[in-house]
């Protein structure tokens, strides 16, 4: 399993850089928008499945809520995206390797070990049980899973990504000679 781990890994890693040659964006702000969304997935999970119970059970699921917000106020969302994304610069600058590729092998293995088995009875309960709860605790833990992969990888350095340079008309075209601005022209003379 471990092969199918590190074949996985690299293949979102070049994914990962893809993504970053394209946009701008690392691996890690992708992550942190994984972990909004599946914060956001979770409330909604939480909500949906209380809201025909009674009036208290709904109050501690709220409060509950409430404390999981607070806390990933205090712990996650505290710190930046680009702080974090500064920390893998200033590591990949130093030629050093993600940590987490080694220290999270057997998290990602299990976590995908989960994704591939659980993938047929979640849809079964879904469709044929009518089960809401087991579809979406599936795509928490597939959400898990890609950003176990995610956080994983190594950034490239940072780059301004070909979207924007196409979207702010500063792209090279091919073919086209590119104006020479004022400056260079008057130190040439």
């Amino acid at each position: 399993m471990t092969y199918i781990d590190a074949a996985v890994l690299n293949v979102t890693e070049f994914l990962c850089h893809r993504f970053q040659r394209l946009t701008g964006r690392t691996n890690v702000w992708l992550a942190v928008q994984l972990t909004n969304l599946s914060v956001i997935v979770y409330f909604i999970w939480a909500g949906l499945s209380f809201w025909n119970t009674d009036v208290v059970l709904r109050i501690v699921v709220g409060f509950f809520c409430a404390g999981v917000f607070y806390v990933l106020t205090q712990t996650v969302f505290k710190v930046p995206i680009e702080e974090y994304e500064n920390n893998a610069y200033r590591r990949v600058a130093k030629g050093l390797r993600n940590p987490r590729r080694v220290r999270d092998a057997l998290l990602r293995i299990s976590f995908l070990t989960l994704s591939i088995v659980l993938w047929y009875p979640a849809l079964l309960a879904y469709l044929k049980l009518h089960i809401r709860i087991g579809f979406l605790s599936y795509f928490l833990v597939v959400l898990m899973t890609v950003l176990l992969y995610l956080l994983a990888c190594d950034p490239l350095p940072p780059c301004p990504g070909r979207i924007r340079e196409w979207l702010s008309g500063t792209a090279a075209v091919p073919g086209v000679r590119q104006p020479v601005p004022v400056d260079e022209v008057t130190r040439r003379v």
